[in-house]
């Protein structure tokens, strides 16, 4: 049944095998989420599990065309993910962060890199091009599944507020490694027999103009945005500016990530306007889904097993696990000689390495990138790695991430650790049990943030506690007759 579904798409017009494959992708990546939510396995590792079924190594339900002509999605999902980035860069973050975070990061990303450099090269003997791309890809981080466990388990204090300004700060030290990395990786592959100096600077050249280019753009942006603009204007003329600077960067075959990214943080540092990525974020699931879904349809699983002219002799299969596990390595050893250096407590440094563990999003689109612009064996060996790699990361980061939550003493499971309360009164009497939850349950109302409904909203509050006070006034009135009746 499945083969002649597949041949009646095929033999369909091309709009249409195009549409039905979307609407396939699409449903199937949604289908599995429902699997692994019971398996407490984050969105990502369903959508890559669901391309990799309906691809040519499983079900064969999506044609090479529709794959191979989607190559796109990568530019287009990682333009969003880059430009949400920018949001977290306003220069009263920066202030607050510091420097101490700065350096964290610096040294656990870049050390992440090196490692892998040094065991995939020099001890392994894989191809130059290859452990350079590869080793930069090393540096990226999925934060998602780690704020996720965050939220899930209300953490708080020291261990949590460096750990989510280490994954704003991951990525983008990640992206502007890639640039740099996948320059001097094609300088070296069109035939340059040692890197030079032009060869260093060409490609940082080449970042800066790509990072005033997006923050012109950037500023572009906020003069279309005037206070009056719709919801819906607004969408229609962000989305139309980043599609317009892939566009443009396609053209000149250059990266627009660093672009996008500086994007963003033009635009959020001149407008203070933070609904726009919140809006963008409602926008992109679908197409995160896709590209992420397409990415499963690319992989492909006979690679694992078989050696690659371009990377040496070395199976991929070996390569893979010692990327996953010197990878790791280099985010824990990075992570813990940064917060030795800047004066971190224990209960941050021994275990904020684990928290970095999650690979996913920014190294799957980096990956898919690389591939195109490596080209031949080289890209789809590289593309196979990170894909395959960033499963079992997606499989064991939430896991770690709460692990190191809960080792460095940063949530409780009991209300009595949660939220304190002075068990004697004033008096120096004991309080009862029902006394102290009361107190507990006021003090975390306290903290609650008060919600910004609509106009709608308040209105219609408004007018119930006028109800309310009205049903008060006559209960209370109710009540005084009874009693003088008595």
């Amino acid at each position: 049944m499945l083969n002649s579904l597949t041949q009646g798409v095929t033999e369909a017009s091309s709009a249409a095998t195009t549409i039905i494959s979307i609407a396939v992708m699409l449903f199937l990546g949604f289908a599995m989420t429902r699997l692994t939510k019971q398996l407490r396995l984050p969105n990502v590792t369903a959508y890559i599990l669901a391309g990799i079924l309906i691809g040519p190594y499983c079900l064969n339900l999506i044609p090479r065309t529709v794959i191979t002509g989607s190559d796109f999605l990568s530019d287009i999902a990682l333009a969003f993910i880059a430009f949400s980035t920018g949001e977290f860069f306003t220069l009263s973050a920066l202030k607050k962060n510091g420097l101490k975070v700065v350096l964290i990061t610096i040294l656990e990303a870049c050390l992440a890199t090196v490692f892998v450099f040094v065991v995939t090269y020099c001890i392994m003997g894989v191809d130059l091009v290859f452990s350079i791309v590869l080793s930069a890809l090393a540096s990226a981080t999925a934060p998602a599944s780690t704020v996720m466990t965050i939220r899930q388990t209300g953490a708080h204090g020291d261990f949590v507020d460096t750990l989510l300004q280490e994954v704003a700060l991951d990525d983008v030290v990640g992206l502007i490694e890639y640039s740099v990395a996948i320059s001097l990786a094609l300088a070296v592959s069109t035939g340059a027999s040692h890197l030079g100096v032009i060869n260093i600077v060409k490609p940082i050249a080449v970042n800066v103009a790509v990072l005033l280019l997006g923050g012109l753009f950037g500023l572009f942006l906020k003069l279309l945005m005037p206070s009056k603009r719709s919801k819906d204007n607004r969408l229609i003329i962000s989305v139309s500016l980043l599609f317009a600077f892939c566009g443009i960067c396609a053209v000149l075959d250059v990266s627009p990530l660093l672009g996008c990214m500086s994007m963003g943080t033009v635009y959020i540092n001149i407008t203070v306007d933070g609904k726009l990525f919140k809006q963008l974020n409602y926008f992109t699931p679908p197409i995160l889904l896709l590209f992420f879904v397409r990415s499963g349809l690319s992989f492909q699983l006979d690679a694992l097993v078989n050696t690659s002219a371009a990377v040496g002799s070395t199976p991929l299969l070996a390569v893979g696990i010692v990327y996953f596990l010197t990878r790791i390595a280099g985010k824990y050893i990075g992570a813990f000689g940064g917060c030795l250096l800047v004066g971190k407590p224990k209960e941050v440094r021994n275990y904020l390495g684990l928290a970095l563990i999650p690979q996913a999003g920014v190294a799957i689109g980096l990956a898919a990138l690389g591939a195109r612009n490596l080209g031949g064996e080289t890209g789809v060996a590289l593309e196979t790695v990170i894909l395959a790699s960033s499963v079992l990361y997606e499989l064991i980061g939430p896991a770690c991430a709460k692990l190191s939550l809960y080792l460095s003493k940063s949530y409780a499971t009991r209300l009595e650790d949660i939220v304190p309360a002075e068990e004697v009164d004033d008096n120096g009497e004991q309080k009862s049990a029902v006394e102290l939850l009361i107190e507990r349950i006021q003090a975390i109302q306290s903290e609650l943030p008060h919600a910004d409904g609509s106009d709608e909203e308040q209105a219609f509050l408004e007018a119930a506690e006028e109800q309310i006070a009205a049903f008060s006034s006559i209960h209370t009135g109710a009540v005084r007759n009874r009693r003088s009746m008595l």
